[in-house]
Formats: C-alpha cells, structure tokens, sequence
C-alpha cells in the first residue's frame, strides 16, 4: 500500500442514485442468511457464497453497504453508525418474515456481525465472521499505518489514503490479475467498475472508523451467546489469524469454531478456497 494525500476530494458531496447491485435469492427452507461485504468493497464480493448458498435452499440477501458505489467524498465521511443501521434494519426485516435468519460478515462487516450477535443473542440462528478485522496486522500493512491514529484526530484524515497494492487480498493470481487491471489505473474520484471490484483507495477516515468499531465491539465479546463460526487465512496479507483467536477466546458461545485456511489472503469469499469457505459455513449452519 502506498499512502496519498490530496486535497481534490475535500470539500463534503451530496450522495447521487446508484445502480442498486444487491443481491437477493428466494429460498425454500425457511432459512435466511445476510451476506454482508467488506469496507470499501461490493456485494460482489459475497456473490460466490450467495448461489452456492441458495442451491442448498437458503434465502440469500447481500446489501450494500450504506454509501458504497458513491465517489470517495462521500464515502469517505461516512460513520461506522451509518454503516450498520441499515444492515441492522435488514436483519430485522429478516426476522419478520418468520425465517431463521444467520449472518455472515467479511473483514470489518464480521464485527457488525458481533454486535448482531450481543444485541439480539438467540434471535440470531448463527453468525459467521470471515477474516474479521479488530486490527492491521497482516504481513502487507506498511508500517507507518502505526502513525494514522495521530492523523485521525485532524481535518488530515479526509485528505489521506491508502493506495490499494497487490495481492488485493486475493491469492489466486488470475483474479489478482483481473484486481489489479482496474486498481493500476484506477484515480481518486473514479466510480467505474466500483459494483464489480470495490475501491482502489481507502480513505484514512474509514480506517479511524473502523478504530472506533473495535473500541465499542471489543468490550461486548463476553456478552455474545450465538453461535459463531469464524474462518481465517493463515496468511491472512491484512489482518492476521491473531484477530479471529482473540475472539474465538473471549466469546461465551457455547457453540463456536474456528477454521484456518492454508491457501488464500483475506478476501477468502473470492479467493483459491472459496469453495471450502461455503462448505464449512453450510456444515456449520446445518444443525442450528
């Protein structure tokens, strides 16, 4: 990752209708599961997971995240609160069509699933956190990502951002390949291709966002009694395995499991064993 900074996107924007790319699949069990994408990512992300998922009879929803496939300035002012309300409205939505209803969450998306988890407790069926994100600490964070909480309490943390570099969080060098065609090129203010590849940039604000998520979750670990099932890459490029231990240890679930993989980078939804991803989450969610 290489860190820029620019003053062009500062000044805040309204938000502008995008096309809406969620993904939606009716099923026939009686069982819902909300597939939820990472920051700065798509539900294109989920899309692997959500038909493999649905052929087994699931009902399968991946939402948007709220501001995602709207241009960086605007994106990139957006609270962590603003980004689970309307996936907390979703979840309820879920609930009222009489479902099972279970969730999963990549990366920072996997800690909304912990806060799912300890405010509704039984009511969730199941939750899934896939290569969760408490903190950078993967073998490709640059070091000097230890200096941004000092950014992040200034007006500097709009004007500062990550350059996505290769692997992308992807093993599979094919599709790295496809990332990295878009990311190479890609500019600050681009929106093109955003529902298909997420964001080539990640704005430092997000990151202290994601700062104060793991402040609020963090704490809450205890209080969570679902069942959880976390899946992690050994070689995780963003956030190392260290993450799903510490949370694998401080949950009460009485139900819990934690799977590491051996052949993918952190986006393990997309990646080489995005398969075994979708058969141990079915094997899991089974029985509850």
């Amino acid at each position: 990752m290489s860190l820029i900074f620019s003053l062009d996107l500062d000044r805040p924007s309204n938000a502008s209708a995008v096309p809406n790319d969620d993904i939606v699949l009716e099923g026939v069990l009686g069982r819902t599961i909300i597939l939820v994408h990472g920051l700065t990512g798509t539900p294109n992300e989920m899309r692997y997971l959500a038909f493999s998922l649905n052929k087994q009879g699931y009902r399968v929803i991946c939402p948007r995240l709220a501001n995602h496939g709207q241009p960086l300035r605007v994106l990139k002012r957006t609270t962590w609160e603003e980004l689970y309300r309307p996936l907390r409205a979703v979840f309820l939505e879920a609930l009222g069509s009489g479902d099972k209803v279970y969730v999963a969450g990549l990366s920072m998306s996997a800690l909304f699933v912990l806060l799912l988890a300890e405010e509704f407790q039984e009511k969730l069926a199941g939750g899934i956190c896939l290569s969760p994100t408490l903190f950078f600490d993967g073998w490709n964070v640059p070091w000097y990502h230890r200096l941004l909480p000092l950014a992040a309490h200034t007006p500097l943390k709009y004007c500062l951002y990550f350059k996505e570099s290769p692997p992308y969080g992807i093993k599979n060098e094919k599709i790295r390949a496809m990332v990295h065609r878009y990311y190479g090129r890609a500019r600050l203010d681009d929106v093109e291709q955003i529902a298909k590849f997420g964001y080539a940039f990640f704005p430092v604000s997000l990151f202290h966002e994601l700062q104060r998520l793991t402040r609020t979750v963090t704490p809450l670990l205890g209080r969570i009694n679902a069942p959880l099932l976390l899946i992690h890459p050994q070689e995780d490029d963003t956030a190392s395995v260290r993450n799903s231990e510490l949370i694998y240890g401080r949950i009460s679930s009485r139900v819990k499991q934690l799977v590491v993989l051996t052949d993918s980078y952190h986006i393990v939804t997309a990646d080489q064993e995005r398969e075994k991803v979708g058969r141990v989450m079915m094997e899991f969610l089974d029985p509850l």
